[in-house]
């Protein structure tokens, strides 16, 4: 497993594993972090450490990118939770976006898409998350 923390401007792996990659990038005042792969009881710890290394200590603004995402468990929709309540603790702004049809299907059984924000694109949640 390959981890490192944020690295300034441009775009970083911050975990790359056999099921799960999460790569972060610098969009002006906001921090993107796509994933792709599954995440699950296995990887989440992992998951959960990459968002963290991504947000670091003064970020405020996050949006997770899952476009490539396949699978994702009640592990990872913890950790979901988990980092929109750190950001929001800090009076930060989060989103999601690029949802597969089935992300998406899981995000509305779960009723995550009432309590974060969802957005069909990067391009819409970055105009969101940025005003």
């Amino acid at each position: 497993m390959e981890t490192s923390g944020q690295q300034g401007n441009g775009t970083w792996v911050a975990v790359d594993t056999k099921n799960l990659k999460v790569e972060g990038e610098n969009k002006g005042t906001i921090l993107v972090a796509k994933t792709s792969g599954r995440v699950d009881g296995s990887n989440a710890k992992e998951f959960q450490d990459a968002l963290e290394s991504i947000l670091g200590n003064n970020a405020t603004a996050l949006l997770l990118d899952m476009e490539d995402l396949s699978y994702i468990s009640s592990a990872g929709l913890r950790v979901i939770l988990l980092i929109a309540r750190q950001l929001q603790g800090k009076s930060g702004k989060f989103g999601v976006c690029s949802l597969s049809p089935s992300i998406s299907e899981v995000f509305q059984i779960s009723g995550f898409d009432k309590i974060i924000p969802v957005h069909p694109a990067q391009a819409d949640a970055l105009a969101s998350l940025g005003s």
